[in-house]
Order: structure tokens, then C-alpha cells, then sequence
């Protein structure tokens, strides 16, 4: 009986060792098969920091609100407010 109880107690922890590697392990094969060969690198220039390298390009990102037309942006969507 006692055994059992021992046996009982340790499962939980076998599983939770278990899920616990098996996450490590799918988190380490999405980075490693994630496609970017340069993971980029912040350079200073003068005053500023800037984000040098990586797979983003910056052509590809939205461009940032000015500040005349700031408060007619929607800030969760990005879009123009109606």
C-alpha cells in the first residue's frame, strides 16, 4: 500500500518533467528552423539606437503616425478612426 501511494505521488511529477522537456524541445526546433540566418544587432549612431540586421525589413512595417494626425489613429488597430 505503501508503494502505491510513492508510485501515486511521483506521477504527477514525471508528467509535468515530461511536458515540461517536451516544450523546451519544440521551442528550440521553432528557433532553429525559424529561417533567419542573421538574428540583427543595435548599433548607435550619434543620439539614437538603431536595429541593424535581422529578417524584418523596415519597407515592410507600417510607417509611424505623425504627430499632426496622431490622435486621429486607432492605437490597437492601426488604422484611421471613422
Amino acid at each position: 500500500m505503501a508503494l502505491a501511494r510513492r508510485v501515486a505521488a511521483v506521477i504527477p511529477l514525471v508528467g509535468a518533467v515530461t511536458t515540461a522537456a517536451a516544450l523546451t524541445g519544440a521551442a528550440f526546433l521553432t528557433v532553429a528552423h525559424a529561417g533567419c540566418d542573421e538574428a540583427g544587432r543595435f548599433v548607435r549612431t550619434g543620439e539614437s539606437i538603431e536595429f541593424v540586421g535581422g529578417c524584418v525589413n523596415g519597407a515592410d512595417l507600417p510607417a509611424a503616425p505623425t504627430a499632426d494626425n496622431a490622435d486621429n489613429v486607432d492605437r490597437f488597430g492601426g488604422s484611421q478612426k471613422p
